[in-house]
């Protein structure tokens, strides 16, 4: 069983929409469910790990 690359918090954008900013809400069977971070009331998103970029803190 493989270990999640992104712990719960942190915040993450996808390849095929990096202008939203998510944050990793729960990590379940190798699914991350993802809230909006500007959004927090909008329905979340799902994501495989290969399909999420973290953002890199400077």
């Amino acid at each position: 069983m493989t270990e999640n690359k992104f712990p719960i918090g942190s915040e993450v954008f996808t390849k095929v929409n990096p202008d939203i900013t998510l944050i990793i809400s729960q990590y379940l069977k190798s699914v991350y469910y993802n809230i909006v971070k500007d959004h927090p009331l909008w329905r979340g998103l799902v994501y495989h790990e290969r399909e999420l970029i973290p953002i890199l803190a400077n």
